[in-house]
């Protein structure tokens, strides 16, 4: 818009100038904000959900810290001094500090993190599994020093809270399966301040009731034999809880007390889905309280089952054995009778029928066989006869000088046709014909030479002419030559008369 008038006859500007204006490229833009995010909130702390994370060849981790209604794409650098960035995954809550700033190439802002704590269970996430990964090298875990259990434990000590569900389950599974199966219940807090201790010690204390020496009478002119474990096996168990709750069964203390066990050790902790340090480190790893409770009492329960089925099972064997007796009695009547001598009289006349059959089969073949080479022999002979020879190559003389005069007379008739024809076409073609309509022919007498042109002879030359019928002698009087000049008038020269 132009000026605005200040009086009346000030109309202001007529054509109002264009207002000046900047223009930005892409990345002046995208620079500018990067200044505006540093300048104006430069370093944050962030609360989030771990999601999209990828961690490339180079060593650089990029992932998404979101929560209900947004997200952040965030980078951690190789070179950042943080601490068991190795656990980092997928759903983890973290608590990160960073540089907001502009990833320019793509115009996106992120965190470019210089900090990260672990937040909530993934604390102790993280620590289950730098425990395990320690354990593990250490090779507590190892296969190879996993302990077979006893086959029918007499006496299994038990470490558990006396009032939880879990001994429950295993007493009552224990009696319905195995009655006589003993259980000695050193009882401890299996969560909380405190339980960790308590469960190493009462795996300690069982270990020392266990191997404690039995007084025994000393046999009479004997050495002492060495008595058995007051121990089978011992069985470490709670119910199920989260993870808080069964963080006792995850402490160092527990898995070496585990570990270091002479008697074998059953870790039956939580619920199926429920993995503790205490299951990778024990020789054996129950699902439940029940299931570790059927699996010790698994052998006895089999073994009852069958002794139950024993009597069953010999009836059985007994019928079988009297079936078969059966079936080889009949066998052998089946062979006393194909060894009787009339069987066998029967069976010999048989064999001698068949041996007569082949017999003359075999004669009737041979004459067969010599009668075609007899046949064969006398069409040989029939055909070697000179005679026959001599006729059959008087035939085919006949046959050649046959095909041979044919031939002499087909190409002499063609022969003849082509020189009919050359002829007809000679005569056409030669100067009497030429002659007949009117020509004639100029030779030189003295050379015999045809003359062509007029200059090839001079005046009062004697000449020959020829024509159809006859021959002309003459002299030359004149000569003229006709030539053809460019533009295509005749030139004539005439040489004057001798």
């Amino acid at each position: 818009m132009g000026r605005t008038a200040k009086h009346q006859w000030e109309f202001g500007e007529l054509f109002a100038r264009e207002p000046t204006r900047r223009v930005w490229t892409v990345s002046e833009l995208t620079l500018q904000i990067r200044r505006l995010l540093e300048q104006q909130i430069g370093q944050v702390w962030v609360s989030g959900e771990i999601s999209n994370l990828r961690i490339q060849s180079s060593g650089h981790a990029y992932f998404t810290l979101k929560d209900a209604a947004a997200q952040i794409a965030c980078v951690l650098f190789r070179g950042e001094a943080v601490p068991r960035r190795e656990l980092l995954a997928d759903g983890q809550k973290v608590i990160v500090c960073g540089d907001l700033t502009v990833y320019e190439p793509r115009g996106q802002y992120q965190l470019v993190i210089r900090a990260l704590e672990f937040q909530g269970v993934g604390t102790l996430q993280l620590a289950f599994e730098q425990l395990k990964k320690k354990l593990a090298a250490e090779g507590l875990f190892a296969q190879e020093r996993k302990r077979p259990l006893p086959r029918h434990p007499r006496r299994v000590g038990l470490v558990t809270s006396p009032t939880g569900a879990a001994i429950r389950d295993v007493l009552h599974v224990a009696r319905r399966r195995n009655p006589m199966l003993e259980f000695i219940l050193v009882p401890c807090r299996v969560q909380g301040e405190g339980a960790a201790l308590e469960i190493a010690a009462a795996i300690r204390l069982l270990n020392e009731f266990a191997l404690a020496p039995i007084p025994q009478p000393t046999p009479a002119g004997g050495p002492l034999s060495e008595p058995p474990p007051r121990l089978d096996v011992i069985l470490v168990t709670r119910g199920g809880g989260s993870l808080e709750d069964l963080w006792a069964f995850n402490e160092e203390i527990v898995a070496r007390a585990i570990a270091a066990s002479a008697i074998p050790v059953v870790s039956a902790v939580g619920h199926e889905i429920d993995f503790t340090i205490s299951d990778f480190v024990a020789d054996l790893r129950a699902a439940t309280p029940s299931a570790a409770a059927e699996i010790l009492t698994e052998d006895v329960h089999a073994s009852r089952d069958f002794l139950a089925q024993v009597p069953r099972r010999l009836a059985e064997l007994v019928l079988q054995h009297l079936d078969r007796a059966r079936q080889d009695l009949e066998a052998w009547e089946k062979r006393l009778q194909r060894a009787h001598p009339r069987r066998q009289i029967e069976t010999a006349w048989q064999r001698w029928d068949e041996l007569v059959a082949r017999l003359r089969r075999a004669g009737q073949t041979f004459l067969s066989l010599r009668v075609q080479q007899w046949q064969h022999l006398v069409r040989g002979l029939y055909q070697a006869r000179p005679a026959v020879h001599v006729q059959h190559q008087r035939q085919w003389l006949e046959s050649m000088a046959r095909r041979l005069r044919q031939t002499v007379a087909h190409q002499l008739q063609i022969r003849k046709q082509r020189w009919t024809a050359a002829r007809s076409r000679l005569v056409l073609l030669g100067p009497e014909q030429v002659l007949a309509r009117g020509y004639s022919l100029t030779f030189d007498p003295s050379t015999g030479r045809l003359v062509r042109n007029a200059d090839e002879v001079r005046p009062g030359q004697p000449i020959r002419t020829r024509v159809h019928r006859g021959e002309i002698l003459s002299r030359v009087e004149q000569t003229r030559t006709t030539e053809v000049d460019n533009a295509g008038s005749d030139a004539r020269s005439a040489s004057p008369a001798v």
